[in-house]
């Protein structure tokens, strides 16, 4: 454990010095970038059926909103379910362009990546004396 605690420490050290010496500008392209726009939402939508926490709150939370005396609980585990997925589709939304923008302000500012680069590097230094210096 503690050979693989010290190699965890060493690591983290090589990511902070490499990242402090890094000069080169933010590359946010990855090999990927031309992708269609329907094997983006098709990759969304498998991650989302994919993923065990949204059917736990599926199955977990939204039944606690089901009537008794409603018309059908099939029907109404629909509509509360469509609900949520619009309004997490809207925030997405928001959240998607408030990305774009704030990424482009970032990345057309050398300074800014500077600092960034510089803060990673300092708290991958202390993540890892921390995991160095723990028993």
């Amino acid at each position: 454990f503690q050979a693989v605690k010290f190699a965890g420490a060493a690591y983290l050290l090589y990511l902070a010095w490499g990242m402090w010496r890094e000069t080169g500008g933010l590359a946010l392209e990855s090999p990927g970038a031309g992708r269609g726009l329907w094997k983006i939402i098709r990759r969304g939508v498998l991650i989302n059926i994919l993923n065990p926490k949204l059917s736990i709150f599926f199955l977990a939370f939204l039944p606690l909103f089901v009537t008794a005396d409603g018309p059908s609980p099939t029907i109404q585990l629909l509509g509360l379910s469509a609900a949520f997925m619009m309004m997490t589709l809207g925030v997405f939304i928001i959240y998607g362009l408030a990305a774009g923008r704030v990424g482009r302000y970032v990345t057309d500012s050398p300074k800014i990546v500077s600092r960034l680069q510089r803060t990673f590097a300092a708290v991958f230094a202390v993540l890892g004396i921390r995991l160095a210096m723990t028993d």
